[in-house]
């Protein structure tokens, strides 16, 4: 997956066809919020420079690598925007009836 905002360039024919051609999906945000792109930005900053520390050795590891880094991210590490609270925890309490 390649994430990138809605620039020109992201959205031309020729880049859109390299995509298709090497098998990525391309991931832009919706019209033109340039919020979503600096939270995707931020999430992939957050990966890359506390859960993915080391390089993979083939596609593989780095799949299981990702997993588990979004694992750890979405149910282990507290977030301060969150009050210190993980993203599944926040998302479960929406789900959970309100009394």
């Amino acid at each position: 997956i390649h994430h990138s905002d809605r620039g020109i360039q992201y959205c031309s024919a020729l880049y859109q066809a390299l995509h298709k051609y090497h098998g990525v999906q391309c991931s832009m945000t919706d019209g033109y919020d340039c919020y979503q792109n600096a939270l995707a930005e931020r999430v992939n900053g957050i990966l890359k420079s506390e859960l993915l520390l080391r390089s993979s050795s083939d596609l593989e590891q780095a799949r299981s690598m990702v997993n588990e880094a979004v694992r750890i991210y979405n149910t282990e590490r507290p977030h301060l925007a969150l009050k210190y609270k993980t993203p599944d925890a926040v998302h479960r309490a929406f789900l959970e009836p309100q009394i």
